[in-house]
């Protein structure tokens, strides 16, 4: 079937607009039609890589919209289901056996080489295959194909557009409070980094229960949402020449969390100071290719602190993307007031705006 995609050259800057043909679903596959689709921060950076990745290629791993064909081998879905798509997991691995499937054994294969297992490339257009399959969806196109394990249902009542960021970057930074960290209520938490994830992240650490939340944020309009959304302090980074000098100022013992979504690092380097005996550091923030392991050893050993990496907030879709629609219907996870819509035909508008500080989080509308 034909249908409309944003498509990426190596090389070009930017997003071109092009109509290409789509694949049938085979019998583990799912179509959808896409109905919104969250621009993050992973898209752009595997849009510019140069290490191999194939080119021309649809990116977009956030959407949501409703099924319109199902493979013979479907049972999980059916024509007319309202979805949200997350990241593709195996479903058999021993990760997946346990609940783990953002750390499936065969992620990297079904997330991020550009196409099927088998190779071969859904989408196409008339000077050959277009790479396919980004998180298992590239849903920056009116159409999308996707598996089982890579959707959710939800409430058609409920604003379906707006919630394919459910599957990335608001689990990622709301999980990685909630489930990675597991936050114990009357704890202290540093954020650093108020985009998306880290407004999700503070979201996170109010349902959590967290006793001081601190935001750590350039932008003066993000430190006030942090505040709305549960932030007990926001700290700007230009006003704050020795981050641990002012974090210790206002949590004495060092902090029993803290949350990188930011990569900096002279900033992952700081905050090892502010972290209190058993704190630990969550990184979901993409550091620079060679970035050391922040800390000292010594350190880690003498304060029993710890270091996490974390992929999409521990999340196991089938279970925690309903969790958070259950606390977003309750007010306690506002995301939508994160969101501007763009059409889709504004993509290159949209990461401009977002990269700007335009907008927080940007939907894109096929």
């Amino acid at each position: 079937m034909q249908i409309t995609a944003a498509v990426k050259y190596a090389g070009d800057p930017e997003f071109k607009i092009e109509s290409l043909e789509l694949e049938p679903p085979r019998a583990n596959e799912i179509l959808v039609k896409i109905l919104g689709v969250g621009l993050c921060h992973t898209d752009i950076v595997f849009a510019g890589r140069t290490d191999g990745y194939p080119f021309p290629a649809v990116f977009g791993h956030e959407g949501s919209g409703i099924v319109e064909a199902v493979g013979e081998a479907v049972t999980k879905v059916a024509v007319g289901d309202a979805v949200a798509i997350s990241f593709r997991s195996c479903g058999a691995c021993d990760r997946c056996g346990t609940h783990d499937p953002a750390y499936c054994r065969t992620m990297p294969m079904l997330n991020y080489i550009g196409s099927r297992e088998d190779g071969s490339s859904a989408l196409s257009h008339d000077a050959g295959a277009v790479a396919s399959n980004f998180f298992g969806q590239s849903s920056f196109a009116s159409h999308a194909l996707t598996y089982e394990a890579n959707v959710v249902r939800v409430d058609p009542s409920l604003p379906v557009e707006l919630l394919g960021p459910l599957g990335c970057g608001i689990q990622t930074g709301a999980g990685g409070v909630m489930r990675s960290l597991a936050a114990k209520p009357g704890t202290s938490i540093l954020i650093m980094g108020g985009g998306p994830v880290g407004l999700a992240a503070v979201m996170g650490a109010k349902i959590q229960r967290c006793d001081t939340i601190i935001l750590l944020e350039p932008r003066a309009e993000r430190r006030a949402l942090g505040l709305e959304f549960g932030a007990t302090h926001v700290l700007d980074p230009a006003e704050t020449p020795d981050l641990i000098q002012a974090v210790r100022g206002l949590v004495p013992v060092g902090l029993d969390y803290a949350f990188d979504t930011t990569g900096i690092p002279d900033v992952l380097q700081a905050v090892m100071g502010c972290l209190g005996s058993m704190g630990t550091l969550g990184v979901v923030g993409i550091a620079p290719p060679g970035t050391p392991v922040p800390g000292e050893l010594s350190g880690l050993m003498t304060f029993g602190q710890s270091i996490r990496g974390i992929i999409e907030g521990d999340s196991d879709p089938d279970a925690f993307i309903p969790e958070l629609i259950d606390h977003y219907r309750a007010g306690r996870l506002p995301f939508d007031r994160l969101i501007k819509t763009y059409p889709l035909t504004e993509i290159n508008q949209a990461i401009a705006d977002q990269h700007a500080g335009r907008c927080v989080k940007v939907v894109l509308i096929p």
